[in-house]
């Protein structure tokens, strides 16, 4: 089994002195303000959960915007800072933007454009040529911050996801010696979807300047590969996942994200979080004999109305469920300066008082609405109590939500009702899967999960535990610097010592 200590192990053997450089938007510590003192948080994020023990065992770079009120009162004067706090490890480099670089780079191009265009739900994209070119600028000042740490040094640069899709053509202009890989954390759609896309050339391009490039799943390999080989006059071999475009090779490959599940199952065991379950039972009135719940962010993507129609329909057609059924809805804001964002938002209320007001009586809410954000041990207990969880995202790159309800339930109890528009539910088959546009159905897929037999809840629960379990976050770290290390190993082998190191690459992977 993979785990922190033995991914610290690979890291040791196979980056061989090379600097392991982190690239994102988000950062892994941000420093804030608290009641007039500095303190120092660590977001919940899966990528910070795989990639922290990364740095910590190679005294690595993190490169990341700095977005906490604090932040610029604790670097120093090349704007690094050394974490974590209590036993600094490896250095964050933080980037600093404007409110309007902001504006047009993170809500603008990155969630207007390239998040609707990826994720097909029926959201139309927004295209403005502003929002292009600060997209670039702000992937210039990312490329500058790398470029002024690492300059000719041999590196690895490990870029997350579709903020910084251009980052790696930058990178390897102002540093001869990186090696770049870049995980597209959502999915990528097909070439029919993609073409409205304006600048589809320049982002195809700066893609394929990576060696690697990762998601989480190979449907959405295919797609990336199919999508170059109708837009770009470039070599692509689709059964191996390659492609050659102007002297380089870049190497597309799925790499399922997970979760950290032994720390998730520890932490849901514990009695704090089972005077959680109790506190949250009392302060929301969840009495009910049946307990469905959801987290998610106040994302279109994620299928919250579709959900809520669906309980709508199944206490439709299941009266007798009716004071015995009740869903928890934890729903986090988000991006709720876009309009789209907005209007889910609104929506979700609308529907939750619509549906109770319909069903609900004096002492029982068939839709328990949450609008905020919940720590461990909440979430652990949130988790811990339901009969039934339900994720039911439109589309979605994997979601963790599913894997962190299987890894919470140490009781082998519980029913995960999963869309089989996730990548989850290609890993999670003992899941009960279902298509969230489809309402009769979703209400069905209530039903069923409510009345599974025990033993058969035990039975799939334990398979998914041990799915997840194998399949963890630490996997999925150690297969793609595994990964990195092997081009490093190909170039330093196989090729001649006066070839320049992309002519290297080139050489040593000719043949795979």
């Amino acid at each position: 089994m993979h785990t922190e200590e033995s991914l610290k192990g690979i890291v040791r053997e196979r980056l061989r002195g090379r600097r392991f450089v982190v690239v994102s938007n988000r950062e892994p510590f941000i420093h804030r303000w608290d009641n007039g003192e500095i303190v120092c948080v660590q977001p919940a994020s899966g990528v910070t959960t795989a990639l922290d023990p990364v740095l910590r065992a190679t005294n690595g770079l993190w490169v990341a915007h700095g977005s906490g009120d604090a932040d610029a009162q604790t670097v120093d004067e090349a704007s690094r800072v050394k974490v974590p706090p209590e036993r600094p490890r490896y250095t964050l480099k933080r980037v600093w933007l404007s409110e309007a670089q902001e504006k047009l780079y993170y809500y603008g191009l990155s969630n207007q454009a390239l998040w609707p265009l990826c994720h097909v739900v029926y959201q139309r994209p927004v295209f403005e040529e502003a929002h292009w070119q600060c997209y670039k600028q702000v992937n210039r000042l990312f490329a500058d911050a790398v470029a002024e740490e690492i300059g000719s040094e041999p590196a690895f640069v490990f870029i997350q996801d579709y903020h910084l899709g251009l980052l790696s053509r930058m990178v390897k202009q102002r540093c001869p010696n990186a090696i770049t890989a870049q995980f597209w954390h959502i999915p990528w759609p097909n070439p029919e979807v993609f073409r409205i896309f304006p600048w589809r050339q320049e982002l195809l391009e700066s893609l394929l300047d990576n060696d690697i490039l990762g998601f989480h799943l190979r449907y959405h390999c295919l797609n990336f590969v199919e999508t170059v080989d109708r837009f770009l006059e470039a070599r692509v071999d689709a059964e191996k996942l390659a492609v050659s475009y102007q002297g380089a090779l870049t190497k597309v490959r799925a790499f399922p994200i997970s979760v950290d599940f032994e720390a998730i199952a520890a932490e849901a065991a514990t009695p704090e979080v089972d005077d959680e379950v109790a506190r949250l039972r009392e302060h929301y009135g969840l009495n009910a004999e049946f307990l469905a719940v959801g987290v998610d962010r106040l994302d279109y993507t994620k299928g919250i109305p579709e959900r809520f129609r669906a309980v709508d329909r199944f206490l439709d057609t299941c009266p007798h469920y009716r004071e015995r059924f009740t869903l928890f809805q934890a729903g986090v804001p988000t991006r709720s300066a876009i309009p789209q964002y907005q209007q889910v938002e609104a929506e979700c209320r609308a529907l939750a008082a619509q549906i109770n007001h319909k069903h609900g009586t004096a002492d029982w809410r068939p839709i328990v609405f949450v609008e905020r954000h919940f720590k461990p041990p909440a979430l652990h207990a949130i988790f811990r109590m339901a009969n039934v969880c339900i994720v039911s995202s439109l589309h979605d790159g994997m979601n963790l939500v599913a894997k962190e309800f299987v890894s919470a339930r140490a009781d082998d109890a519980g029913v995960l009702v999963l869309s089989s528009f996730t990548g989850a539910a290609r890993q999670l088959e003992d899941a009960v899967l279902v298509n969230p546009y489809a309402v009769d159905r979703f209400a069905g897929a209530i039903r069923q999960a409510l009345e599974m037999n025990p033993e058969e809840v035990r039975q799939r629960m334990r398979r998914m535990r041990k799915s997840v379990q194998r399949h963890n976050i630490y996997r999925w770290a150690t297969h793609i610097v595994e990964k990195l290390s092997g081009l490093c190993e190909e170039m330093e082998e196989e090729a001649p010592e006066d070839d320049s190191p992309m002519e290297r690459l080139v050489a040593a992977q000719a043949g795979d």
